[in-house]
C-alpha cells in the first residue's frame, strides 16, 4: 500500500512540474506578445530615446533693410551651450559645466529648468558664449556629458542710430508668451520679437525651425549623424525693407544728440510713409539679444530719463499750439468765424468769470484774422473761439481729426491719449462741478488733453495733404522665401471733417508760421526752398515748458512733415523750430543730390517765444 502511495505521488509531482513549466512558459508568452504587440512604441521610443537626440535647427531670422536696401538688422554668428536633462541627472555636469560658463549650479538648473522641452531634448542654458569656451568644451568633451552646443544667429543691430525706437529687439519666450495664443509653434528656449517691428512682425521674421538626429553612447557621448532619419530643414524668415532713410534717420539723431529727452518723426505726407523715427534717451538693443545682466536691467529700468519709454508711440503730452489749427478748422466749418472774422482785441490776456487767463505775449496781438491768428500764434483768440464752440463740439473736431484714437501704425503698444468731454468732466470731478473755463485751455491744447506724436504728424500731413490722411507705415516691402515680394500698399486712413477753404485757410497759417513778417518761426525762412509749420510750447507741471514744432517742406508740393518735441526745454520758436529746420535741410540736400547730408550751422534764433 505505501509503494502505490508512492507511486502515485510522483506521479502528481511530475503534473504539477509540467503545469507549472506550462504556466511560466504561458506567462513568458503572454509577456512577449504584450511587448511586441502593445508596449512595442512606447519601449522602442525610450530606446531611440536613450541613444537619438533631436536637436533643433534654427532658421535664419529675416534681416531688416532701410528703403535704399542698407543693412538696419543683421544677424551674426554666436555660440549656445545647452544640457540635455536626463544626462544631467545621470551624470551630473554642472559642477564643471559652472566653472567653464561662469554660472553658478543654481542658474544653471534655473535655466534648465525653464528651457526645457523634454527630458531628451537640450535645454539652452547660456547664449552668445566666446569660441575659447566652445573650444574647451569641444577638446574635454568627456568632462561634459549631456553638454552640447550649437551655432546660432544673433541679432546685430545698427547701434547710436536710434533704430531701436521703431526695430524693438528679441529675447527669450517667457511662460507667458508661451501661454498666449497663437504660440503653439513655440517652445521654451526660443527667441522672440519682444518690441517694435521685430514683435509685430514677429512670425514672418522668424521662420520655421528644422529638426535634426545624432546618435549618443551609452555614456552620453556624440557618436554622430543619425543616417537613418533625414534632417528637416529650417524655413528662412522674410526679409524686411522699411520706408526708413537711414541718412535721414541720421540727421534726426544728430539734431537731438545736445538734448535729454523728446521725439522726432518724419514722415511723407503723400502716403504716411515714415523716413525717421527717433525717441530720446535710447538705449542700445544689442544687450537684449543675449541673457541681460540683472544688475544692468536694474541700471536701464530705473534711469530717471526713462529710455526704456518709446516717445512717438508711448509719450503723451499736450499739443500747444499746434492743437489750435484743430480749433479754428472746427470754429470755419461751424460758422462761428471767417477768414476775417475778429474777436475782441489781444491785451496779453483774456478775462473770463473771475479768472484772467494770459497770452503767451505779455504785450498783446492786438486784433488778428483766423490767419494772422495762426503766424502770430495769439492765445486770446483761441480762448475766445473756444468758449463759443463748447467741450463738446471742440472735442468732436479733436476726435475727427485724429487725436484720442490710435493711428494704427505696424508697430505694438501704441498709446492713443486722452480727448476730454464733457462726460470725461462729469466722471472725474463729479457732474457739473467743473468750469466751463476748461474748454479755454483745451483751445489752445492745454488742459488734459493728451496726443502722441503719431496723432500730431499725422494731422499736419492731412492738412498739407488736402484732407487725406494716410496710415503711417514702416514696413515697405516684405520679401518672402520662395515668393514674390509682398509691396504694402499705402492705406487711406480717414479724411479731416473741414472742407477745402477751411484746409486752405489752415495751410495759409502754416505758410505765414514761417514766411510772415510776424511769423513765430520766421527764423526758419530760406531762400532755397520754402517751409510752412507750427511752433507750441507746452505748458508741464513737473518742470520747464516742452518744446514742439512740426515742419513742413517744400510748403507748394510737401514731400515730408517733420515733428519734433524736446522736453523740459522751454519755447517752441527757440528749440525744436531749429532742429527741426536742420532735419529739413538735411531732407532737402539730398534731395537735390548732395549725398553729403551736411548740416546747417545753428544760427541764434530771431522768432518770438511761442
Amino acid at each position: 500500500m505505501n509503494f502505490g502511495r508512492e507511486k502515485i505521488s510522483a506521479a502528481e509531482r511530475s503534473s504539477y512540474a509540467i503545469g507549472f513549466v506550462i504556466l511560466i512558459m504561458f506567462f513568458c508568452l503572454a509577456g512577449l506578445i504584450r511587448l511586441q504587440l502593445f508596449e512595442h512604441k512606447r519601449l522602442y521610443k525610450m530606446s531611440q530615446d536613450n541613444r537619438l537626440r533631436v536637436l533643433p535647427i534654427l532658421p535664419k531670422r529675416g534681416l531688416i533693410y532701410d528703403r535704399e536696401g542698407r543693412v538696419i538688422v543683421d544677424n551674426r554668428p554666436s555660440y549656445t551651450i545647452s544640457v540635455i536633462p536626463v544626462e544631467e541627472v545621470k551624470y551630473r555636469t554642472l559642477p564643471q559645466l559652472s566653472t567653464l560658463i561662469g554660472f553658478d549650479t543654481s542658474r544653471i538648473r534655473s535655466r534648465i529648468k525653464s528651457n526645457t522641452v523634454s527630458r531628451y531634448q537640450p535645454a539652452a542654458v547660456k547664449r552668445d558664449v566666446p569660441f575659447e569656451t566652445i573650444a574647451i568644451l569641444e577638446e574635454q568633451y568627456n568632462r561634459f556629458p549631456g553638454v552640447s552646443y550649437q551655432m546660432e544667429r544673433v541679432r546685430d543691430y545698427l547701434d547710436r542710430l536710434g533704430v531701436e525706437a521703431f526695430t524693438g529687439y528679441v529675447g527669450e519666450i517667457s511662460e507667458a508668451e508661451l501661454k498666449a495664443s497663437g504660440a503653439e509653434d513655440l517652445r521654451p528656449g526660443n527667441v522672440v520679437g519682444k518690441r517694435g517691428l521685430e514683435r509685430q512682425y514677429d512670425r514672418l521674421l522668424r521662420g520655421t525651425e528644422g529638426t535634426s538626429h545624432i546618435e549618443v553612447s551609452a555614456s552620453g557621448q556624440i557618436i554622430g549623424e543619425y543616417k537613418d532619419e533625414l534632417p528637416k530643414q529650417p524655413t528662412p524668415g522674410a526679409d524686411l525693407w522699411l520706408t526708413i532713410d537711414i541718412d535721414l534717420q541720421k540727421a534726426c539723431v544728430a539734431a537731438m544728440d545736445t538734448f535729454c529727452c523728446g521725439g522726432v518723426i518724419a514722415m511723407d505726407p503723400r502716403n504716411g510713409e515714415v523716413l525717421a523715427m527717433v525717441s530720446f534717451p535710447s538705449y542700445d538693443p544689442n544687450i537684449f539679444s543675449g541673457v541681460i545682466p540683472e544688475s544692468l536691467w536694474q541700471a536701464i529700468s530705473t534711469d530717471s530719463t526713462h529710455p526704456l519709454l518709446n516717445r512717438p508711440l508711448r509719450g503723451l503730452y499736450p499739443p500747444a499750439s499746434p492743437a489750435k489749427l484743430v480749433t479754428l478748422g472746427a470754429g470755419l466749418e461751424e460758422g462761428i468765424v471767417t477768414a476775417h472774422t475778429t474777436f475782441k482785441a489781444c491785451i496779453g490776456g483774456y478775462q473770463f468769470g473771475n479768472r484772467f487767463f494770459r497770452c503767451w505775449k505779455a504785450g498783446g496781438h492786438g486784433k488778428t484774422q483766423a490767419v494772422q491768428s495762426l503766424e502770430r500764434s495769439c492765445d486770446v483768440y483761441y480762448y475766445q473761439l473756444g468758449a463759443e464752440l463748447g467741450i463738446d463740439k471742440l472735442s468732436y473736431y479733436y476726435g475727427l481729426s485724429g487725436f484720442g484714437s490710435r493711428v494704427g501704425i505696424d508697430l505694438p503698444g501704441e498709446y492713443k491719449g486722452l480727448n476730454p468731454n464733457t462726460d470725461y468732466y462729469d466722471s472725474t470731478f463729479g457732474k457739473g462741478r467743473w468750469s466751463r473755463g476748461l474748454v479755454l485751455n483745451l483751445a489752445i491744447g492745454q488742459g488734459e488733453l493728451l496726443v502722441n506724436l503719431f496723432q500730431t504728424v499725422q494731422f499736419y500731413c492731412g492738412v498739407v495733404n488736402g484732407g487725406k490722411v494716410y496710415r503711417p507705415h514702416l514696413v515697405k516691402i516684405i520679401y518672402h522665401p520662395d515668393q514674390a515680394p509682398e509691396t504694402v500698399t499705402p492705406e487711406l486712413s480717414f479724411k479731416l471733417p473741414f472742407s477745402e477753404s477751411t484746409i486752405n485757410i489752415l495751410k495759409e497759417g502754416i505758410r505765414l508760421v514761417v514766411e510772415g513778417e510776424d511769423g513765430t518761426a520766421r527764423h526758419l525762412k530760406n531762400p532755397n526752398y520754402s517751409i510752412g509749420g507750427k511752433t507750441g510750447t507746452a505748458e508741464n507741471p513737473h518742470g520747464e515748458n516742452h518744446s514742439w514744432f512740426i515742419g513742413v517742406a517744400p510748403f507748394e508740393s510737401p514731400e515730408i512733415v517733420v515733428v519734433a518735441i524736446i522736453e523740459n526745454s522751454g519755447h517752441g520758436s527757440e528749440i525744436a523750430a531749429p532742429m527741426v529746420g536742420k532735419i529739413i535741410e538735411s531732407f532737402m540736400k539730398k534731395r537735390d543730390g548732395n549725398k553729403e547730408l551736411i548740416l546747417a550751422d545753428e544760427s541764434e534764433s530771431k522768432g518770438e517765444d511761442e
